[in-house]
C-alpha cells in the first residue's frame, strides 16, 4: 500500500517537471497534480531556477477569437482531441504531449509560439465547460475553434478569409526592412 503511494508521489513529481519545464503556471500544476503548493514552489525554483510567476490566469475566450491566436489555438486543440480520442491519452498528458507537437509545429514554420502552456490548459478547460466550440470552415473544412452556441452554417475560418491586416506583424515588418537594407 505504501508503495503504491510512493509510486504515484513520484508520477505526480514527474509530470510537474514535465510541465514546468512546457512552461506551466502554479495554478496549473496545483489543479492537475494532488502535491501542495509549497512543494510545487520548491520543485519549480529547482526545475526554472526561479520563483514561479504571479498574477491571475487568463481568463476571456474572446483571445482564442482573435485571428493568430485562433489559427494556433485550432491547431492545439485538433491536435488535443486526436490524442485523446486515438492515443487514449489522459487530459492531462494529452495536454503535454500536444503542447510538444504544437511547439514543434511552430519550430518547423519559424512561427514563434501563440499559445502558452497554461493558455492551451485554458482552452481545454473552455471546452470542458462548453464556453467554446469546434465549428468546421465551410470552404476548407477544417475545424476551428468558435465561441459555443455561434451559427455554423456559414463559418468562414482566418485562413481562408484572413483580416486585411493579417501579415502585418512587426516581425514582417521588420523582414521587409531588412531586406531593403541588403538590396
Amino acid at each position: 500500500m505504501a508503495t503504491k503511494s510512493v509510486v504515484q508521489e513520484v508520477k505526480e513529481i514527474a509530470l510537474a517537471i514535465e510541465l514546468i519545464e512546457l512552461g506551466a503556471r502554479l495554478q496549473l500544476l496545483e489543479a492537475e497534480t494532488s502535491l501542495s503548493r509549497e512543494r510545487l514552489v520548491r520543485l519549480y525554483k529547482e526545475v526554472r531556477g526561479e520563483s514561479p510567476p504571479k498574477g491571475m490566469l487568463p481568463f476571456s475566450t474572446d483571445w482564442f477569437m482573435m485571428w493568430q491566436p485562433n489559427v494556433h489555438a485550432s491547431l492545439f486543440y485538433n491536435t488535443f482531441l486526436f490524442m485523446r480520442r486515438e492515443a487514449r491519452c489522459e487530459p492531462v498528458q494529452a495536454i503535454a504531449k500536444s503542447y510538444r507537437l504544437y511547439l514543434e509545429q511552430c519550430r518547423i514554420q519559424d512561427e514563434p509560439a501563440a499559445l502558452s502552456l497554461t493558455r492551451a490548459w485554458t482552452l481545454v478547460r473552455y471546452f470542458g465547460s462548453n464556453l467554446l466550440q469546434m465549428t468546421p470552415c465551410t470552404r476548407c473544412r477544417g475545424h476551428f475553434v468558435a465561441h459555443a452556441h455561434d451559427p455554423r452554417h456559414a463559418y468562414v475560418c482566418g485562413l481562408c478569409q484572413p483580416p486585411s491586416r493579417a501579415g502585418r506583424t512587426r516581425r514582417a515588418a521588420l523582414a521587409v526592412q531588412a531586406a531593403h537594407a541588403v538590396a
